[in-house]
């Protein structure tokens, strides 16, 4: 985990949305306190403000701070004093509500971490960017999958030069829970995600899609060209995709593929990633996240564990609460988008520069990115597969 930032205290968090029945809220809570730098105060739990304060004993959130609506909760806590209002929003709420929930907080000049894609389309990407960069808010996207100790121990194998040249990538998110039409039978996860007034344009390819894509981008830093996309409804009558597969062609020459599934029986949640350089290829699975091979012509097959010894760099080490041996993973990782976050919130509140354009935490371009990856794709589709410009001003290395 990384040095902590001067800050005397710990940082005060708010939750928007994880009101009863929400999965990925309680996640979002568990991380943040995980290394004892954050503590959830004050929260907006639910669009429905009767569930809102209901739900918030179940986060020991005081009655007083267990508002009704995010705009009371912006509203509110800004009245209060630098020294008792929230640090932080953490937003966990559906897609379509993202926008305007992160807009006023971050005009409010509160921190944001947004659960991803971060907004409902592109444009609203594009402004919100604009918003970020106005306020010097520090903004951090939740694609947690790269803060898994091997997943940014490649991203420095790739940036030292130790695969050489990257030339391919290929990156898989495959799940099945969809494979019937859970939506129709009132279950909550199901039904938003499959609603394109409350998922976007996209359904598997903008929900999990977006995190294969995503860990390509983070691992190699390659800035992509363009996309051939095909996305398919296999369940009749779902109106989003629940399957797609995309070919990207990245700025120097490498060749990338992104599949996503929510319809292949037996997965779970199955990512995985393989990327071949010049020198050397790795390969590495969420489902065991604990373990990375390196593969060079020749040479045996190199098993990388996570906290396994001292060819690991000072990143993964960083990202490593537990010895050797004991497994860590989606909560942890989860974690380390927070700590990573929170050395930029404490070193605002100390009064010192951010450079948030270098982040380690995924931040405001990689939201862009990633709903740019959303948009190309889905027009893409739409006309058969024809390849679309991935190229964005936004796009970071």
């Amino acid at each position: 985990m990384a040095v902590n930032a001067p800050l005397n205290r710990k940082l005060r968090m708010g939750l928007i949305g994880g009101g009863q029945g929400a999965f990925i809220g309680r996640v979002h809570s568990i991380a943040a306190i995980l290394d004892n730098r954050a503590s959830l105060i004050a929260g907006a739990l639910s669009s429905d403000p009767a569930r809102a304060k209901a739900s918030a004993p179940d986060y020991d959130i005081p009655p007083e701070r267990a508002y009704g609506s995010y705009q009371e909760m912006v509203e509110k806590e800004s009245k209060r004093s630098p020294e008792a209002r929230i640090d932080f929003a953490s937003v966990a709420t559906p897609n379509h509500m993202h926008f305007e929930i992160v807009k006023a907080f971050c005009e409010a000049g509160f921190n944001v971490v947004c659960d991803k894609p971060m907004t409902f389309d592109l444009a609203q990407a594009e402004e919100l960017a604009k918003v970020v960069q106005k306020t010097g808010v520090v903004f951090a996207v939740t694609h947690n999958y790269t803060g898994y100790p091997l997943v940014r121990q490649a991203r420095d194998m790739v940036h030292a030069g130790e695969l050489g040249e990257i030339n391919a990538l290929r990156a898989s998110y495959l799940q099945g829970w969809l494979r019937t039409r859970l939506e129709t039978q009132a279950q909550k996860q199901a039904s938003w995600r499959t609603d394109p007034k409350r998922s976007g344009a996209a359904g598997c390819f903008g929900d999990i899609g977006t995190h294969a894509y995503n860990l390509s981008r983070f691992i190699t830093g390659l800035l992509p060209d363009k996309v051939s996309c095909l996305l398919k409804t296999f369940e009749s009558g779902r109106p989003l995709d629940d399957y797609g597969s995309a070919a990207v062609r990245y700025q120097n020459g490498a060749l990338g593929t992104v599949t996503a599934s929510q319809i292949s029986h037996g997965r779970e949640n199955d990512l995985w990633i393989e990327i071949d350089g010049t020198k050397a290829a790795i390969e590495w699975h969420q489902e065991e996240p604990n373990k990375m091979l390196v593969r060079v012509n020749g040479q045996p097959h190199r098993l990388y564990t996570r906290a396994g010894g001292p060819y690991l760099g000072a990143t993964a080490a960083a990202s490593t609460r537990l010895p050797s041996g004991h497994p860590e993973a989606f909560l942890e990782a989860f974690a380390n988008i927070y700590t990573a976050a929170y050395d930029d919130m404490a070193r605002r509140a100390s009064g010192q520069k951010v450079d948030a354009a270098n982040s380690l935490y995924p931040n405001v371009a990689d939201g862009v990115d990633g709903m740019n990856f959303i948009a190309q794709c889905v027009a893409s589709s739409k006309e058969d597969g024809a390849w679309k410009s991935l190229r964005h001003p936004l796009c970071r290395t």
